[in-house]
C-alpha cells in the first residue's frame, strides 16, 4: 500500500512541476495576462453588490488563460506544441485543450472600461469613476479596477401612456403582473424582461403579430432633483394594423403522415370535429388524433396551448418532428377587428420497426464482473395509434473476481421482458381532465432466470399495469394499480441452506413467493429549469402489496401462513422519500446536497419484507466508502462470511446524506469532492444480527466517508469512477465518535450518484 502510495505522489509531483513551467516559454517583451480584479464601492448599501461584481467580471474580455486545479495546462501544451516538443501525445492534447497566451498587450483598457460603464449604467448606476492600475511582475501582469459608483436612480412611478387602440386595454390589465415595483432601481435587463412578458401576455390573448419591439419605455427626470424617475410605457409610432388586432383560427388541417415527397400527392381527408386530418394510407388512426390537439377552430390564436399541442403530439413516440405553422388566411385591412388564421400541422413519423443490440462489461462494487448481451425489437406504431411495443432479451454472466474462499462465485441471468405503451388512459376517457400532458398506459411482463453457483437459482414472474403522466413542466406521477411478482427459490446449495437457518426472517423475506399490490411514484423535479440558480428535488415513493388478497385468500399452508393460488403471499406497506437541492455556484461548479430516508413495514402474513424489497446501503450510488450491500444493519458486524453476509445486510429502514462538490477540470471532464454518511436498520431485533435494531443511538450507527471523483460528462452520459474512504464505522456501544481512516475503495458507475 505504501509503495503504491509513494507512486501516485511522485506522479503528481511530476505533473505539478511540469505544468507549472509555462514561464520559461513567456518571450522577454511580453507579460501574461492573469487576472482581472474588480472592486465596486457606493456611498450607499447595495443589495446585489456581489452579483453586479460577478457580472461585470464575466463582461470582460480577453479572458485569462483557464487553470486547472491551478495549473496553466492548456496553455503549456500550446506553448510546447508551438516549441516542437511533446510529441504526438502533447499534439493531441493542444488540440483538444491547447490555448493561445493572452498577453497584457491584448487588451484593450479603454474598451474595457467603456464596458464596465455601460453595464453600469444599465443597472442605473450614471457617472460612474473607474480608476484602473496595472501591477507587473516579471512574466505576468494583471489589471485592478477601483470603481465608484453614484447613488443608483430609482423609480417613483410608472404608467402607461394612453393609446387610443382597443389594444390599450389589455396592456392595461396586464399591468397588475408588472416585473417593476415603485423603488426598483433603473434596470435595462428588467425593462426588457417586462417587454417579453406583456408581449407573451398579448399573444395568449390572440395576438399573433405583436412584437415585444413596439413598446418603447421613456424616463423623466426633469421633475426631481435626487436621482430619481418616472418611467413611461408606450407603443411606437407607425405600428402596422396587423399587430394591433387580435387573430382567430378558421381552418385546422392535421397531416398524420407527413414527408416532403408526399406533400405532392393526392391525400383523404377524414374531418373531426371541424379538424381536417388528411393522410393516405391510413397511418395514425384519425378518432384518436384530437386527443392531442388543444386548438380548435373559431379560438383565438394562442401560442402556449400550440406549444403544448406540440408537445402532446410528440409524447406520443411514434413521430420525430412535430411542425405547427400558422399562416395569414387573408390579408387584413386597415378596418379589420380581427385576423383570420389557417393553422396547418405537419407529423413526421420515426421508423417504425427497430432492432437494438447491447454489449455490457459489467463491473459492480462488489467485485463481480462479466459481460452481458441485451436485443430489444420495437415497434412504434403497433395498432395505428401509437401505440410502442419493447421487446428484450437479456443473457448475462457474472464471476466473483477476488480470490480466497470467495473465488468461483457465478452468476448466469437470463431475462426476457415486453412493454406495450398506449399513449392514451386506458380503459378511460378521461383525456380532457389532463391539459399539460395526455397519460400513458403501459402493461409490462417480465421473466427472469438468475443462477447463483453454490447458492441457489431464483425464477421471477413479474406484470404491472398502470399509468404515467405529467402533471406540469415539473411533476410526473407514476400509478401502477396492479404490480405483481411471482418468486420461485429453488435448487438452493447446503450452503446457502445455513444461511436461512441461520437466520429466520431471511428465511421468511425468501418464503413470501407472491406479492401483488400498488405502487405510486411522485417525483418534482427543478433540474432542467436553468432559469433557477438554487434547483430542488423530490422523489417519493409508495408500494402496499397483500392487502386485497388478504380479502379473496381463505386458504392456509402447514406454517400457519394464508396463500393465494397455492403460494403464501406477502403483505406489508413501504414508503421512501429522496431529497435533493442543488446550489448553482457559478458556470459548471455546484454544490448537491441529497437526503434520503425510507420505512417498510411487515405484518399480517408476512413477518418480513421480501427480499427483494428490503433497503441496502453501501456501493456507487450510496454511501461510497463502502462496498455495496457491506452497511448495517445497524453496528452488526458480518463473520466474515461475504456470501452469507451480503443477504443479512439489508434493513427496513434506511437513512443517507450526502453533500456534493462538482466542478469542471476541461472540456468533458468533470471532478467532484463528497461526504457520504448513512446506514439500513430492523424495526425489530433479530438475534441473528445482533445491533440491527433501529434506536435512538442511530447517529453512532452512520457508517461515514469522504472522497473524490472524475466524471467524463458527454451530453449528460456520464462515466464515473469515485475514490472514497471511511472514517467513521457504525459503532454498536453507544461511546460516540471515533474517527478513523480506514483504506479508500474505487466505485466506477454509469450517471452520476444522485
Amino acid at each position: 500500500m505504501l509503495s503504491k502510495l509513494k507512486t501516485i505522489r511522485t506522479f503528481l509531483v511530476c505533473i505539478v512541476l511540469g505544468a507549472c513551467s509555462v514561464k520559461k516559454y513567456i518571450p522577454e517583451n511580453k507579460h501574461l495576462f492573469t487576472e482581472y480584479d474588480i472592486k465596486v464601492s457606493s456611498p450607499e448599501k447595495i443589495k446585489d453588490k456581489s452579483e453586479i461584481t460577478s457580472e461585470l467580471e464575466n463582461l470582460l474580455r480577453p479572458k485569462p488563460n483557464a487553470k486547472i486545479l491551478g495549473m496553466r495546462i492548456p496553455l503549456r501544451a500550446h506553448y510546447r506544441h508551438e516549441s516542437g516538443a511533446g510529441g504526438f501525445i502533447n499534439k493531441w492534447v493542444n488540440k483538444k485543450v491547447g490555448e493561445k497566451p493572452v498577453y497584457l498587450s491584448d487588451v484593450d483598457l479603454s474598451r474595457t472600461e467603456e464596458l464596465i460603464n455601460n453595464r453600469l449604467e444599465n443597472r442605473g448606476f450614471f457617472r460612474s469613476n473607474i480608476q484602473t492600475s496595472t501591477q507587473v511582475k516579471k512574466h505576468t501582469a494583471e489589471l485592478k479596477f477601483d470603481v465608484s459608483v453614484n447613488i443608483p436612480y430609482k423609480m417613483e412611478t410608472y404608467q402607461l401612456d394612453t393609446i387610443s387602440l382597443p389594444i390599450h386595454e389589455l396592456i392595461q390589465e396586464s399591468m397588475e403582473q408588472t416585473l417593476i415595483k415603485p423603488g426598483s432601481r433603473f434596470d435595462l435587463s428588467m425593462m426588457k424582461a417586462e417587454r417579453e412578458r406583456i408581449d407573451t401576455y398579448l399573444k395568449d390573448k390572440g395576438y399573433y403579430n405583436f412584437n415585444s419591439s413596439f413598446l418603447l419605455f421613456e424616463a423623466d427626470t426633469n421633475y426631481y432633483e435626487e436621482p430619481k424617475f418616472d418611467l413611461y410605457l408606450r407603443l411606437k409610432n407607425n405600428v402596422p394594423h396587423s399587430s394591433t388586432i387580435p387573430y382567430r383560427i378558421k381552418s385546422i388541417q392535421v397531416f398524420p403522415n407527413y414527408s416532403l415527397n408526399q406533400e405532392k400527392t393526392n391525400q383523404d381527408t377524414v374531418t373531426i370535429d371541424r379538424v381536417d386530418f388528411i393522410q393516405k394510407p391510413v397511418y395514425f388512426k384519425p378518432h384518436l388524433l384530437p386527443l392531442y390537439l388543444l386548438l380548435k377552430e373559431g379560438t383565438r390564436y394562442n401560442p402556449t396551448k400550440s406549444k403544448l399541442t406540440s408537445q402532446r403530439f410528440s409524447s406520443i413516440g411514434t413521430y420525430k418532428f412535430v411542425n405547427i405553422r400558422h399562416e395569414e388566411y387573408l390579408k387584413t385591412e386597415s378596418t379589420d377587428s380581427i385576423g383570420l388564421l389557417q393553422t396547418k400541422i405537419y407529423l413526421s413519423p420515426q421508423t417504425k420497426r427497430s432492432i437494438r443490440a447491447e454489449v455490457q462489461a459489467v463491473a459492480k462494487s462488489n467485485n463481480f464482473a462479466g459481460p452481458a448481451l441485451m436485443i430489444t425489437y420495437s415497434n412504434r406504431n403497433l395498432f395505428r395509434g401509437g401505440e410502442l411495443l419493447n421487446i428484450s432479451g437479456k443473457v448475462g454472466y457474472e464471476t466473483q473476481i477476488t480470490g480466497g474462499a470467495n473465488s468461483g462465485l457465478s452468476s448466469t441471468q437470463f431475462g426476457f421482458q415486453s412493454d406495450l405503451i398506449f399513449p392514451r388512459l386506458e380503459p378511460f376517457d378521461l383525456v380532457s381532465k389532463f391539459r399539460y400532458d395526455v397519460p400513458k398506459t403501459k402493461i409490462s411482463l417480465g421473466v427472469e432466470y438468475l443462477n447463483r453457483s453454490q447458492l441457489y437459482t431464483l425464477r421471477t414472474l413479474s406484470s404491472t399495469y398502470g399509468y404515467n403522466w405529467n402533471a406540469s413542466k415539473f411533476i410526473y406521477h407514476n400509478f401502477n394499480p396492479i404490480s405483481i411478482n411471482l418468486v420461485n427459490l429453488s435448487n438452493t446449495t447446503d450452503e446457502f441452506q445455513t444461511i436461512l437457518e441461520g437466520n429466520p426472517f431471511l428465511a421468511s423475506s425468501f418464503d413470501q413467493r407472491f406479492i401483488g399490490g400498488l405502487t405510486y411514484n411522485f417525483t418534482y423535479s427543478e433540474l432542467n429549469n436553468t432559469r433557477r440558480n438554487n434547483q430542488f428535488y423530490l422523489n417519493t415513493n409508495l408500494d402496499v402489496a397483500g392487502n386485497m388478497i388478504n380479502l379473496l385468500s381463505t386458504n392456509t399452508n402447514e406454517s400457519g401462513k394464508e396463500t393465494f393460488l397455492g403460494l403464501e403471499y406477502a403483505q406489508y406497506a413501504k414508503v421512501d422519500a429522496d431529497l435533493r437541492y442543488n446550489i448553482l455556484l457559478g458556470g459548471s461548479h455546484r454544490l448537491v446536497a441529497r437526503v434520503f430516508g425510507g420505512i417498510g413495514l411487515a405484518y399480517g402474513n408476512s413477518d418480513a419484507l421480501p427480499f427483494s424489497k428490503q433497503y441496502f446501503s453501501g456501493g456507487p450510488y450510496s454511501v461510497r466508502a463502502f462496498r455495496i450491500r457491506s452497511l448495517g444493519p445497524g453496528s452488526y458486524t458480518s463473520d466474515g462470511n461475504v456470501t452469507g453476509s451480503f443477504f443479512d445486510q439489508t434493513g427496513d429502514i434506511r437513512l443517507e446524506g450526502n453533500l456534493e462538490y462538482r466542478f469542471p477540470i476541461v472540456s468533458i471532464l468533470k471532478g467532484a469532492l463528497f461526504v457520504d454518511a448513512g446506514n439500513v436498520w430492523l424495526r425489530e431485533e433479530n438475534d441473528s444480527l445482533g445491533g440491527g435494531k433501529f434506536s435512538s443511538n442511530f447517529i453512532n450507527e452512520l457508517g461515514m466517508g469522504a472522497g473524490a471523483g472524475l466524471r467524463v460528462d458527454i451530453q449528460n452520459f456520464v462515466i464515473r469512477g469515485d475514490f472514497a474512504a471511511p472514517f467513521h464505522q457504525p459503532k454498536p456501544d453507544g461511546s460516540g465518535f471515533e474517527y478513523k481512516v480506514d483504506p479508500p475503495i474505487f466505485n466506477f458507475a454509469i450517471g452520476y450518484p444522485f
